[in-house]
């Protein structure tokens, strides 16, 4: 006679099915649930002669699950750090996939010192995504691996995507410049290979330069634009007063500025252009000449609300809060700031994201780290998803309507089927000292998600891809 599980057994292994569902997988394959399976059999006799002996009680089976599940998490957190182009030891027999990133390794200058970025901006963040993707991945027989290529300003890209390419990887990430990007997008399309478009924040490469397989986390001019100008909107501050430098990427954030004040309804009452090189950052006497130059730039202008400034490589904006003619709050390169990420956002679970960086990389994240996580952190997602390490499966389901991925910003991350761009929300942030608020701003709708109304909508569009090669 067949010895019955009793119901308060079966109660329990209900609930550790539960604990294995939070872990990653509960459909009965991963070596979790095979486990719970097996002590399930154990507890049945084949026949009279089998033992007897008294059946574990709920408390019991739940705790030593918890404890299977927990040492689980703690192997995957050990064996995703230090992610490295190949597979760890523990992770032998698993099946690997390769993320490859073209990383932008460059001096940049900045008014701030507490800004100057790290040599392993961007680049850490995408570490850290690997980590969470082998966490999960772990639970589902799957493994993630980076392989980061440096290159210099003066090298040529393409010869390190070549090289990621020769070892097989059909998923690259990168920060370069834009049309850096574009030469990797066409070098890499005959191969099957996806770019994500970590830094580059150019409408352009969205629009009429676009490219089927790009895919941009990093949001465009026109969101950064659209986020900011919804906010002043809803503060009833139309008037603006916008001043620009000489830079190529100085005119085209401008241009963003000037389409974002029209759609909204804003007004330029004053528009002009910053030449030169405000104060000099070393000699003795550099703030008293910046406090002489900005009050003569900004002065004799209409009334204005705000002062928005578009300098995307920190040569005047940082100097103007303080130095206006006129007592204006200053937004834009400077002031109230929008990006994708900032070291004060803890809102979302924001604050978990916060320490688990911090505990990797010893300093704060930064925008570009967080879209380089984005970019990492939607392939793992999509590769659960699928159930597959098959990149051409992972593209698929990523770029189909069921894709969304949380980022610890409130809206659920996807793409645009008709540019390639991620979807997000944009922080409004007080130059890095805390997070004044987030767009988009409540009020402003649109027909299929708010996200929506930041950025290039779909009737605006300008990427025309032949029939078939739609994002």
């Amino acid at each position: 006679m067949k010895q019955q599980v009793p119901r308060d057994f079966v109660k329990s292994l209900a609930v550790s099915k539960v604990l294995l569902f939070h872990a990653g997988k509960a459909d009965g394959q991963s070596a979790l649930w095979r486990k719970v399976r097996s002590m399930a059999a154990s507890r049945q006799a084949p026949d009279d002669s089998a033992p007897t002996g008294p059946m574990p009680n709920r408390r019991t089976v739940i705790s030593g699950l918890a404890a299977t599940v927990g040492a689980g998490f703690a192997r995957s957190a050990e064996a995703a750090t230090p992610p490295s182009g190949a597979p760890s030891a523990s992770a032998a027999g698993v099946p690997t996939l390769t993320i490859g990133y073209v990383h932008w390794l460059h001096d940049v200058e900045t008014i701030s010192l507490i800004f100057t970025p790290a040599p392993d901006n961007g680049r850490a963040g995408a570490e850290v995504g690997v980590g969470d993707n082998n966490t999960t991945g772990r639970f589902l027989h799957q493994n993630f691996a980076l392989e980061t290529i440096e290159v210099r300003t003066e090298q040529d890209p393409v010869a390190a995507l070549n090289t990621l390419i020769g070892k097989g990887i059909r998923l690259v990430v990168t920060d370069r410049p834009a049309p850096d990007v574009l030469k990797l997008a066409d070098a890499s399309a005959p191969h099957g290979v996806t770019i994500f478009n970590a830094g580059a924040p150019d409408d352009s490469i969205r629009e009429e330069n676009c490219r089927a397989n790009l895919v941009h986390t990093a949001p465009s001019n026109a969101m950064l634009a659209d986020a900011l100008a919804q906010y002043l909107i809803w503060k009833r501050w139309p008037r603006w007063f916008l001043a620009y430098g000489e830079g190529p990427d100085d005119l085209l954030l401008a241009d963003a500025y000037r389409r974002a004040a029209k759609v909204f309804g804003a007004r330029i009452v004053a528009d002009r252009q910053y030449k030169g090189k405000a104060g000099s950052r070393e000699t003795d006497s550099g703030l008293i000449d910046l406090q002489k130059q900005l009050p003569v730039f900004t002065q004799n202008a209409p009334e204005y609300d705000v002062l928005v400034c578009a300098d995307q490589h920190s040569v005047f904006a940082g100097y103007l809060p303080y130095r206006t003619w006129d007592a204006r709050p200053v937004a834009g390169s400077a002031g109230l700031m929008p990006t994708s990420w900032d070291p004060n956002s803890t809102e979302f679970g924001g604050k978990q994201m916060q320490d688990r960086f911090i505990a990797y990389a010893h300093r704060f994240m930064t925008a570009l780290d967080m879209n380089a996580w984005v970019a990492v952190r939607m392939i793992g997602t999509a590769a659960s998803y699928a159930q597959s390490l098959d990149p051409e499966k992972i593209m698929a389901y990523m770029r189909g309507p069921d894709f969304q991925l949380g980022a610890y910003r409130g809206l659920s991350l996807s793409i645009r089927n008709w540019n390639g761009q991620v979807r997000q929300a944009i922080l409004l942030s007080d130059s890095g000292r805390t997070v004044a608020s987030m767009s988009p701003q409540p009020g402003f709708l649109h027909e299929v998600t708010v996200l929506d109304t930041l950025g290039t909508d779909k009737p605006e569009t300008a990427c025309k891809l032949p029939a078939g090669q739609k994002t």
